[in-house]
């Protein structure tokens, strides 16, 4: 592994080998990436993230809790792909979006 920073581009190309790789873009895939899919995949992932805190509020197994980061993150930058969405420019906007917006605040 290098300790070269990737961007989110970056990421969403080797993604997209591993998927290639292992012929899941093939029309007669059993994992087709589609994205209710892809969708479904990610909201199963992040559910297993849930799991290390079930119990507790210390995280047990660092290392499988950022396997399971990291499991959310590809079924995230598949899902943006697929769907068209600049991932980076979304959280960008995003983010501009959130600095305009109130928490904790009694109405």
């Amino acid at each position: 592994m290098s300790d070269k920073k990737l961007t989110i581009s970056e990421l969403t190309e080797k993604m997209h080998e591993l998927v290639k790789s292992k012929g899941w873009y093939e029309v007669d895939s059993k994992r087709p990436q589609t994205p209710r899919n892809l969708a479904v995949s990610l909201s199963i992932e992040a559910a297993e993230i849930l799991e290390h805190f079930q119990f507790g509020e210390e995280i047990k197994d660092q290392v499988e809790l950022g396997s399971e980061l990291a499991d959310v993150t590809l079924y995230l930058l598949q899902l943006a792909s697929v769907s068209g969405i600049d991932l980076e420019a979304a959280v960008l906007k995003k983010i501009e979006v959130n600095k305009t917006r109130e928490w904790d605040v009694e109405e």
